[in-house]
């Protein structure tokens, strides 16, 4: 016995014939509209640009044919910048050259494998003083890139250490709400009272002057300090010093994101279908909140890098031989003086950390327009 279907799509397929016939397109999601509307921002894309190629040269610093940054020439005065036709380089990259900035930098698998690299491609070959020399004849195109890697490694690191702390406790804080928010911000605020600046100081000096006493094989009693009987790494100690002062704000941030959204319907649904918090937290609230992340983050990094030189202005932060944009701050200081201005000095460092910063700058207000809900859709 046959049987007659009859199939019932109440007017699917002449929809779907229209939508192809007009040529209908999809809806645009908020990250795609907003980067279409940050590459019509000129600004942030060169930015953006310069950004790529301050961290490429930075990566590459070991592989380029350099002068090593902590090759000393002792001489009368700097030495000021040349041409390159005038002063192509030379072969002074020796292996004996090498070992000793291996002995003195301590540099990772990664660098020496660089730095292989390097060898093989140029040899022993080195460019000239194309940017000049400090007062110690060290090269100063060297000591801007090799700067800019610690420099651009401690605010990276110290801004995702304040992104994992800042986002995770202001968002728990705000979803959790009451007294629990309450206590939690007021811890905040007890933090924010701390001249941090006292801190840094307080550990500087416990990991370097505080001593600890260990018997050696040979029976002897060694006094060793913190870093060498435990071996903790100052620069690791610094990077997570500044990234635990800079997480107070994101927690804030965060945590007024929250406070708007965990009584939105797609929260209360999740609670009716029995998510856990870590799952409401981080499955739906944080990625909601991210483009403000993103565009705090991006603003949050200049200030991380000044901070840094700062420090190591003072002395607390990076020590030579190590070289970063504070220690070539310190050199700029010693370079002015009423009798004469060795302008190289302060001219390439100034010019390569303020244009660092600058475009830091401009890409984050660009972020901020472009993740803007209610730009949305804008030309």
């Amino acid at each position: 016995m046959g049987t007659n279907e009859t199939r019932w799509d109440f007017g699917a397929g002449e929809h779907a014939a229209r939508v192809e016939a007009d040529g209908f397109e999809k809806g645009e999601s908020l990250w795609r509209d907003a980067w279409h509307r940050l590459g019509r921002n000129r600004g942030a894309i060169w930015s953006l640009r310069v950004l790529v190629l301050v961290v490429v040269l930075a990566t590459l610093a070991p592989l380029l044919p350099l002068p090593s940054p902590m090759a000393l020439d002792l001489q009368d005065e700097p030495q000021p910048p040349v041409l390159p036709f005038a002063d192509p380089g030379n072969h002074g990259f020796t292996p004996e050259a090498r070992r000793q900035f291996e002995d003195a930098w301590e540099p990772g698998g990664f660098d020496r494998a660089l730095i292989a690299a390097r060898v093989k491609l140029f040899g022993t070959y080195q460019t000239g003083h194309w940017l000049g020399t400090d007062s110690k004849g060290r090269d100063l195109l060297a000591r801007i890139l090799w700067g800019s890697r610690v420099s651009l490694l401690v605010a990276l690191s110290a801004g995702l250490c304040s992104l994992l702390i800042g986002v995770t406790y202001g968002a728990f804080s705000g979803y959790m709400g009451g007294w629990v928010d309450n206590l939690m911000m007021r811890f905040v605020d007890v933090l924010y009272s701390v001249p941090f600046v006292f801190v840094v100081i307080f550990l500087v000096t416990v990991l370097a002057e505080f001593r600890v006493e260990r018997i050696a094989s040979d029976g002897t009693t060694q006094l060793l300090t913190l870093e060498e009987a435990y071996g903790i790494d100052k620069m690791l100690v610094f990077f997570v010093v500044i990234g635990a002062i800079f997480w107070l704000t994101m927690a804030r941030v965060v945590r007024g994101q929250v406070l708007s959204l965990k009584n939105s319907e797609f929260i209360e649904a999740a609670r009716v279908i029995g998510a856990s918090t870590p799952r409401i937290l981080f499955v739906h609230l944080v990625p909601n909140v991210l483009s403000v992340v993103i565009v705090y983050l991006t603003l949050t990094i200049p200030s991380i890098m000044l901070f840094e030189a700062f420090l190591s202005f003072l002395g607390l932060g990076v020590e030579p031989p190590r070289v970063s944009w504070g220690l070539l701050a310190v050199d700029t200081t010693e370079a002015i003086n009423p009798v004469k201005t060795f302008w190289w000095l302060v001219a390439w460092p100034s010019l390569a950390m303020g244009s660092t910063l600058l475009a830091l700058n401009l890409l984050g207000d660009g972020l901020r327009d472009a993740l803007d809900p209610k730009m949305k859709g804008s030309k």
